[in-house]
């Protein structure tokens, strides 16, 4: 017996002192001691079992997880979920009704207790009686932990009965919301269909008058393709080869009488020099007067001349100016002609004794056909790429085995052999871009390349197309950049 008591008085005021919320009616009914009369006096029994979370972390979790997924849900799924936790909202009611009623019932069995123990006090004596006295302060603190729980099962009735009500408006609106969008549905689909009715009669209607439409233009189509055939065999298809034929010869005659006359003019222009000059050996440049090809240094009246150990120097000279530019760098017997020289006379300047013998272009040189429209294709692209081959690096022959792929863009160029970056600079003040201007036979396909002052490039292109398309791709875009590409010594702007 007072084993008994003794674990009653420990379980029981540990119990009775935790906070939390109440259990509901069945686990309260399970967790209630038992009391059983025997001989040696009253045995109580505590049975434990698990805990259920507080009323109102429950309300308040489903709470906040409807508030989260509100704005996620479709307004039909907002109205079940509405339902959902109106449903959930009766539940908890319900729960809160029966646990007041377990309350109630814990009551009147307390107080059965209590009247239990008070008649058993004045039958004993000694131990037991104490043991009985300290079992009825504990039926009196149980008493106050009841009246105190029923206070707060008041207050959880009153916030679940609220949220019942939130909720039940907020189901009726989500109800009326659904309603309102079905009927706005029902008439989009309404008037849809009678769009697509609408269309599908203008289609049938546009298809009846096509077929109309077709059989008479294929009558008329017709009509045409015999008339050409009439018209047709009433011309000879002879004439037309006869006229193609003599414009052949028209243009084979130009070409000869261009040349007579750039012959002519050189002729003069060599005469010229005879009566000025005196003795000094007289010299011409030979080769096209256009660009992408290369003006040779030849001497004239029966003079063979080494011209690898004499003086020379290349100028550029205005049509409509006197004074000559100086080409840096052009001073072999051969030079290669690029961009900036088209629309110039080209003069070459040699030194043979202290005597300047001058070797001079009949005409300004002619532009390449066709490379102009190819560039302004070009320029619409916002980079393109060339298949190039470095010869040389800061002046220091390179092996010609790797091909490498420069990249004209708007912004830079950009050098690079596979993966690896050998230069890649925005066009700036201080780079430098040109052709070639030593001597060598692909010195028409080659360009000079100078991306800052710590380097610079000779990249020897394909064809001297591309080597004159990449030049002039360039300083177009530099040009848009506001800044000008030439070669050394070169004078700017143009």
């Amino acid at each position: 017996m007072t084993k008994a008591a003794t674990l009653y008085g420990s379980k029981t005021q540990s119990d009775a002192l935790r906070p939390g919320p109440l259990r509901p009616a069945n686990f309260i009914r399970n967790k209630f001691p038992t009391y059983k009369n025997g001989s040696n006096g009253i045995v109580i029994k505590l049975a434990d079992g698990p805990e259920m979370p507080p009323l109102k972390e429950i309300v308040a979790k489903e709470t906040a997880d409807l508030l989260d997924r509100r704005q996620r849900l479709s307004v039909r799924e907002l109205a079940m979920k509405f339902e959902k936790g109106l449903n959930t909202a009766t539940l908890l009611s319900n729960e809160v009704k029966w646990r007041q009623v377990a309350l109630l019932e814990r009551d009147i069995l307390l107080k059965n207790l209590k009247s239990v123990l008070e008649s058993l006090r004045g039958q004993v004596t000694g131990k037991t009686k104490d043991e009985i006295e300290e079992s009825i302060s504990m039926v009196e603190i149980l008493a106050v932990q009841l009246s105190k729980r029923e206070a707060e099962l008041l207050q959880q009735k009153e916030e679940v009965t609220k949220l019942a009500k939130s909720l039940k408006q907020a189901s009726e609106d989500a109800k009326r919301i659904v309603e309102e969008e079905r009927a706005n549905a029902h008439t989009e689909i309404e008037t849809a269909k009678s769009a697509v009715q609408r269309v599908q009669q203008a289609v049938q209607e546009h298809e009846k008058m096509s077929q109309n439409t077709g059989k008479q233009d294929m009558e008329e189509l017709k009509k045409e393709v015999r008339e050409a055939r009439r018209i047709k065999m009433l011309h000879q298809p002879s004439k037309a080869m006869d006229l193609e034929n003599e414009i052949r010869i028209l243009r084979n005659t130009f070409a000869e009488k261009s040349k007579d006359c750039v012959n002519l003019l050189k002729e003069l222009e060599m005469h010229k020099r005879l009566k000025e000059n005196g003795t000094i050996p007289s010299f011409d440049l030979e080769g096209l007067q256009c660009l992408g090809s290369m003006l040779r240094i030849v001497g004239l009246s029966g003079t063979h001349m080494d011209l690898s150990n004499i003086s020379i120097q290349w100028f550029r000279i205005h049509p409509k100016e006197s004074n000559k530019e100086i080409i840096s760098g052009a001073t072999r017997p051969v030079y290669a002609l690029e961009p900036h020289d088209v629309g110039r006379y080209l003069q070459a300047e040699i030194d043979v004794g202290g005597e300047i013998a001058v070797a001079k272009t009949a005409g300004p040189v002619d532009p390449d056909a066709g490379l102009v429209d190819y560039v302004e294709t070009l320029v619409r692209k916002p980079e393109t790429e060339f298949n190039v081959v470095v010869l040389q690096l800061n002046g220091v022959d390179q092996p010609k085995e790797s091909v490498h792929v420069l990249n004209v863009g708007r912004l830079r160029m950009r050098l690079t052999k596979g993966k690896s970056v050998v230069a890649k600079e925005f066009y700036s003040s201080s780079m430098q871009l040109c052709g070639v201007r030593g001597g060598g036979e692909a010195a028409s396909q080659a360009m000079f390349w100078r991306p800052r002052n710590d380097l610079s490039l000779v990249l020897a292109f394909e064809s001297t197309r591309e080597r004159n398309t990449a030049i002039m791709l360039a300083r177009r875009f530099a040009i848009d950049c506001n800044i000008i590409l030439a070669g050394p010594g070169d004078k700017t702007p143009w």
